[in-house]
């Protein structure tokens, strides 16, 4: 029966849950495509295109591992856990002999990739598109076969794939200059080389296997080894007669062995995809966590909202003897309904919304494209679930007190607003203020970046949350001290005060919204350059050398380090990796050490830069404080390329932030990264900057900076990598701003019959409709205080935690604009709805049903 009523209901009240139907839909669209993401992220494939026509693939490990025994009661309980490397692990070239002695294999290809950049006049060839070098006798694991020319032979041949050859307009015969891993070489193109099938996400270039040898810079070492089975041999049992004759085969570093076949080979040969993978379940499990708390928040004032402007309607049904059971069934239904419907609604539209949000974020190169965007019926039921959930608990929630308080209270209250507080909302929300004061005291403390970005927003949404239950307290405290000013002002802002006084909960309602708007808004916009400028601060108190050397394409050649030094200059090569300290990732730099006083200052505290050598590691405040370390100590760490080692820590510096916190001999960490080239090379100097760059006219793509320059290209870097953020919060921030629109939209429309009625007691249209504006303006100002309270705490929170220092960084116009947008949603939300709501004749509503 209560589904029968419930259903009679929402069709006959249709515009009264409009906006619920709105908010439920944009939440369940955002909870979709943030789960396509994750789905992406957890089981996306990644195509294999360089082993196409390789059946078995058999490389090295790309994980550490760490094995945990525990005993207790009597049992024993393992636990496995591994981390991807940063950098590509390698083989030994004589598991070869190994490998053929399997029954079952035809021929066994050694397999080399490495750094190949094309340069052109200006730089490099084709920015967007990698390039990577190989042997030719490799060329069959695609298969790549010559439609023109000659394979080649010498040092200086060099065989390119059809696009490049078509992008460049390049024939055999002609010249072209390489950047690898060692100083650019220009080579003869002797052949054209076109693909079995299409490889969209990369160039290829053939080399002789004498010098893909030398560019790889890894002796007696492959990158993997292609298994080709004889006639007749299925893929799956060879793969599975490989890994029982590789079983325990380690290579030189430790890293095991592994045989992939099928959709496992894209992985073995896209490790940017595959590393991709982690990043975007964390990415996607953080915006569907943020997405699913503020949508929380909205949908239950939504519904609060809905169910106070149906206070008589309930209060009625309470005084004809309807029992607190039924009110709570019928809402419960309404919202099961309405649910259903906005959900399936959304849940569709949240899957272009996913596949729109996951090609941005290619576009921006967060995730590779070889990472392939995953869908299936997960996402869509899930956010179908949620939203059912969220409506129906909303509808409890919202409906507590008209099903538990006497008929006569109802239809008291259903006439004129409770003024007495409600004690049990009232303590909700200070426990609420107080977890948000927790959680703001935990981020003081929290110096990771990955530690510290989900404790901001959760701080940020609980906050608000306890703006929701505090809301009509925090209204009717604002009125008290806006009421003077307002009495002063005319009749529209003595009527403002008046709504503002009586209606506190009605209020309220519409705060919430907008403080969580402006202070999540505020806090997106400002916690990346928080940290960027102080990481750029720090980097520019560190940078004692006269120029920065940088490089448009993969990087500055350790020659033209070389050729840059003399006996009185001192260059200091810079290359970047990361490195893992048992399991977690750690920041780090291989530096020049000699003379590396004169170009950088991280600001030792303990130790000394001046004993830093290939079995040494210097390490910022916050890595010895994590791992307690100090001069003298051993810290086992694994290299990027899985190679573990024990370097003595020798010095303790400040600037971690700026500079990372391991910094290693430039030497070890350039034999142990896929690209050894320096990102930068710093430079003391009495010559001039002409001067530098004539001495590298040779090195395609390299500039000489000024120290202010190179800081003015990270943070056009820093602001790039932001972006990513911004889009990612960006579609909560765009809910969250709907919402505001759509719980101004709901206050408005349902005060048709005041507003008659003040037209008939002599208010003038424009009166009413000032009177409107000034609310507006009321709820903004307050609201705009307690996001700006809640942003202001949380950022300072985070700057503490992570920079040492109280000082976020907050661009005063992106602050005052983000306030002019929440006002202007404010006032024409508020002001639409009320001048559609004044074009009926006052004594038509007047005299009409309610």
């Amino acid at each position: 029966m209560m589904l029968r009523y419930a259903l009679r209901t929402v069709r006959a009240r249709k515009g009264g849950f409009l906006g619920a139907f709105f908010a439920l839909m944009c939440a369940a669209a955002l909870i979709t495509a943030c789960g396509t993401l994750l789905e992406t992220g957890l089981r996306g494939t990644i195509a294999t295109e360089r082993y196409a026509a390789t059946p078995v693939v058999v490389s090295a490990d790309q994980n550490v591992h760490r094995t945990t025994v525990k005993h207790k009661k009597g049992k024993t309980k393992v636990k496995h856990k591994a981390k991807p490397i940063a950098e590509r692990a390698w083989l030994p070239g004589d598991l070869a002999t190994e490998l053929r002695k399997v029954p079952g294999v035809r021929e066994i290809i050694p397999e080399l990739t490495f750094l190949a950049q094309p340069l052109a006049p200006g730089g490099v060839v084709d920015q967007d598109r990698p390039a990577y070098g190989h042997a030719w006798d490799s060329a069959p694991l695609t298969p790549y076969t010559l439609t023109t020319g000659t394979a080649p032979k010498a040092d200086g041949d060099l065989v390119i794939d059809r696009r490049l050859a078509e992008r460049t307009h390049l024939e055999p015969g002609d010249r072209l200059t390489v950047q690898s891993t060692q100083s650019p070489r220009t080579y003869r193109v002797t052949g054209i080389a076109a693909p079995a099938q299409e490889v969209r996400h990369q160039t290829a270039l053939f080399f002789s296997t004498a010098e893909a040898r030398r560019l790889a810079a890894h002796p007696g070492q492959v990158t993997a080894f292609g298994v080709l089975p004889t006639k007749g041999t299925d893929a799956a049992v060879l793969k599975r007669s490989v890994s029982t004759a590789l079983h325990g085969t380690r290579a030189p570093h430790g890293t095991t062995a592994q045989v992939s076949a099928g959709d496992g080979r894209g992985p073995v040969e896209f490790l940017d995809a595959a590393a991709a993978r982690t990043k975007l379940v964390s990415m996607g499990g953080a915006m569907g966590g943020t997405s699913l708390l503020v949508a929380v928040l909205v949908v239950v004032g939504t519904f609060a909202l809905s169910v106070q402007q149906r206070h008589r309607e309930l209060a009625l049904l309470r005084a004809i003897a309807a029992t607190p059971g039924q009110i709570r069934a019928l809402l419960g239904r309404e919202a099961l309904i309405v649910g259903a419907a906005a959900g399936t609604t959304g849940a569709l539209a949240g899957l272009p919304l996913g596949s729109w949000l996951h090609g941005r974020f290619v576009a921006m190169g967060a995730v590779p494209a070889t990472l392939q965007h995953t869908v299936s019926v997960f996402p869509p039921f899930v956010a179908l679930a949620a939203t059912l959930l969220g409506a129906w608990a909303a509808a409890r929630i919202s409906s507590r007190r008209i099903a538990r308080i006497r008929p006569a209270e109802a239809l008291a209250e259903a006439r004129a607003e409770r003024t007495r507080p409600v004690w049990g909302r009232i303590l909700a929300g200070l426990a609420l203020l107080a977890g948000g004061v927790v959680l703001v005291a935990v981020l003081s403390v929290l110096r990771t970046e990955p530690a510290s970005t989900p404790v901001t927003f959760l701080a940020v949404v609980v906050l608000a949350s306890s703006v929701a239950l505090l809301g009509p307290l925090l209204v009717r405290a604002a009125v008290a001290v806006l009421g003077g000013p307002l009495a002063l002002t005319g009749p529209s802002s003595r009527l403002a005060r008046a709504n503002l006084r009586g209606h506190a909960a009605r209020m309220a309602s519409v705060v919430t919204p907008l403080t969580l708007l402006i202070g999540m808004t505020c806090t997106v916009l400002f916690v990346q350059p928080t940290l960027g400028n102080a990481a750029r601060a720090q980097a520019r108190e560190g940078i004692r050398a006269d120029w920065v050397v940088a490089a448009q394409g993969p990087g500055v050649p350790a020659e033209a380090a070389r050729r840059l030094r003399t006996q009185h200059d001192t260059v200091t090569e810079v290359v970047r990796t990361t490195v893992r300290v048992g399991l977690d990732k750690y920041a780090a730099q291989g530096v020049t050490p000699g003379g590396l006083t004169r170009t950088w200052d991280p600001d030792v505290t303990a130790g000394s830069l001046t004993k830093l050598t290939e079995d040494t590691v210097a390490v910022s405040e916050l890595a010895a404080d994590q791992l307690h370390l100090k001069p003298g100590s051993p810290l086992k760490l694994t290299l990027g390329d899985g190679t573990p080692a024990t370097p003595t820590v020798v010095a303790v510096y400040a600037r971690g932030l700026g500079f990372g916190d391991l910094t290693f001999a430039h030497d070890l960490v350039a034999r142990h990264v896929d690209n050894p080239l320096a990102t930068s090379v710093l430079v003391s100097t009495a010559r001039t900057q002409t001067q530098l760059a004539t001495t590298l006219r040779e090195f395609p793509g390299t500039h000489v900076l000024a120290p202010a320059a190179a800081d003015s290209i990270q943070a056009a870097r820093q602001q790039a990598n932001a972006e990513v953020n911004y889009l990612a919060m960006g579609l909560v921030l765009a809910f969250t701003a709907i919402a505001v629109v759509n719980t101004l939209a709901m206050s408005v429309s349902e005060r048709v019959r005041e507003f008659a009625l003040l037209r008939l007691a002599g208010a003038t249209r424009r009166q009413v409709l000032g009177m409107l504006r000034t609310e507006a303006l009321s709820v903004l100002l307050l609201a705009t205080a307690l996001g700006s309270g809640i942003a202001l705490a949380v950022l300072t929170a985070f700057s503490v935690g992570m920079t040492g220092e109280a000082a976020p960084a907050v661009t005063p116009l992106v602050y005052v604009a983000v306030v002019a947008l929440a006002g202007l949603l404010a006032l024409v939300a508020t002001a639409l709805p009320g001048r559609v709501a004044l074009r009926v004749r006052p004594v038509t509503v007047a005299t009409a049903k309610e």
